[in-house]
């Protein structure tokens, strides 16, 4: 384990990250909104602590190994999400105490969109433009922008990489070298959120909005700069814009690349995890939204709206509301909820468990099925035309396996801090998935959530956002033998 060369890196990274500060001081600085202090504080202390980590070991000079790039990845989202914390609880307003600060600052970072500010429409613009950004840059993996920063100051990126990229993507590269793989996802995610921003601005949304929206949009966020969320403009058209965006993000960056280089749609529809993560999202809408008008809940029109906007900004784990979906009739709420455990595919800015081990899963499940009627056949596992080995299988079992016990065990922990069972289950389906919105006493808002509890769904945010194992490795005292 090479700590100096583990502190240098972080203190780099703290150093990039203390520059996202820099914007939100500036407008603070230009509206006059009372928020400058709390961002030129803020900036100071993330940037000096940095120094002080990178200097500390600048000679250090070692190539990480596999087992540093876990340390690293957790410790950064980690460290990241304590002093990304600083502007909400040094700023007058909101106001939040320390545990609030936290939770908000990593709900942004892992993109959850859990909140426990309310008035939002009153909050400085900094704040709010802040708050989204910080959901812009947990969007794209801030670690896959340090990956393409540090291979040029001498460290190596691909282990970093690795251990962020989720599920069985992690060994596909798409170009040769790591620094232009993550160079070209960035630039991707650069021009859909360019793009996002302006369909938002032509469909009536003002600039700042648009802006701070197409942030969360495309990093499937879920944060807004109101408290009405996307039901604040009151506009059907944004609502299928952002559908359309959010269904988008939520696919798998590497299909979107190969579509961009082949120029064609059809990689979409080779692809089998894509067209099943349509293929859920599209039965979920029209189960809804018949559901919905037959219930006598909306019109037809308003059925249709809704069932298409809900189900994609749920099932992507984005977490946007144009309506409370917490009252609606019968088994829609946690039917929804529900949506968010299988979230966008691997690859994409979504959380849950991503589409392709569902859909593993399923297949798995479907196969067992018929070897129990026809024993002695062979019936090979496949994804598309390619044959499944057993080890990938058993890893996805394995996940799954270890995500259910993860989510029973904090569902009950936050049982006992206090929430009902129907709110404890959402709270954590929300921030393990990344999704944000729950059901119940967190609907609107988590402040009700006791500190403990927001510790505790924090710990899941990020157990979420790392892909579970990524965070619980470091908890195996083989980790750390030497």
């Amino acid at each position: 384990m090479h700590l100096s060369i583990i502190c240098r890196i972080i203190g780099m990274l703290l150093m990039i990250f203390s520059l996202t500060m820099a914007v939100p001081a500036v407008l603070a600085l230009v509206f006059d909104d009372g928020a400058l202090n709390a961002f030129v504080w803020a900036f100071s202390l993330t940037f000096c602590s940095g120094l002080l980590l990178w200097i500390g070991n600048l000679k250090k000079r070692q190539e990480l190994s596999i087992r540093d790039g876990f340390l690293v990845v957790s410790l950064f989202w980690t460290v990241l999400g304590l002093f990304g914390a600083l502007p909400f609880y040094l700023a007058d307003s909101p106001g939040l105490s320390i545990s609030e600060s936290v939770f908000e600052s990593i709900s942004g970072l892992t993109t959850t969109g859990a909140t426990v500010i309310t008035g939002l429409d009153e909050l400085p613009i900094s704040i709010l433009f802040y708050r989204q950004f910080l959901q812009w840059l947990g969007g794209i993996g801030i670690i896959v922008i340090a990956v393409a920063i540090l291979p040029i100051l001498g460290i190596g990126g691909m282990q970093l990489y690795r251990a962020e990229t989720p599920g069985p993507v992690k060994d596909n590269k798409l170009t040769p070298r790591i620094t232009g793989t993550a160079k070209v996802l960035f630039l991707m995610y650069l021009a859909l959120t360019a793009v996002c921003a302006l369909a938002y601005w032509l469909a009536g949304m003002s600039i700042f909005d648009a802006i701070s929206h197409s942030f969360s949009t495309v990093a499937i966020g879920g944060f807004s700069t109101h408290d009405a969320s996307m039901g604040y403009f009151q506009s059907p058209l944004i609502l299928m814009i952002c559908s359309a965006f959010m269904l988008f993000a939520g696919m798998s960056f590497t299909i979107h690349f190969h579509v961009w280089r082949a120029r064609s749609v059809r990689q979409y529809f080779r692809d089998s995890e894509t067209k099943f993560y349509l293929a859920i999202i599209s039965i979920a809408i029209l189960t809804i939204s018949v559901y919905l008008f037959f219930s006598g809940t909306y019109s037809l029109n308003d059925s249709i709206v809704h069932g298409i906007f809900h189900t994609v900004s749920v099932a992507t784990t984005a977490g946007f509301g144009a309506e409370d979906f917490s009252i609606w009739p019968s088994f829609l709420p946690v039917a929804v909820i529900m949506l968010s455990f299988m979230g966008g595919c691997a690859g994409s800015t979504g959380g849950g468990m991503k589409a392709v081990r569902v859909m593993l899963v399923a297949k798995q499940g479907m196969r067992e099925m018929n070897q129990l009627i026809h024993p002695s056949a062979v019936i090979p596992l496949k994804i598309g035309a390619h044959r499944v080995e057993a080890k990938v299988v058993s890893a996805v079992w394995s996940f799954v396996g270890v995500y259910m016990i993860s989510f029973i065990i904090i569902t009950l922990a936050m049982m006992a801090c206090g929430l009902d069972s129907l709110s404890a289950f959402s709270a954590t389906a929300a921030s393990i998935n990344n999704m944000g919105p729950g059901l119940g006493e967190v609907a609107a808002s988590y402040r009700s959530v006791s500190d403990t509890g927001k510790w505790i769904l924090c710990y899941a945010m990020l157990l979420g956002r790392l892909e579970i194992f990524t965070l619980l490795v470091l908890l195996m005292p083989a980790f750390w033998r030497r």
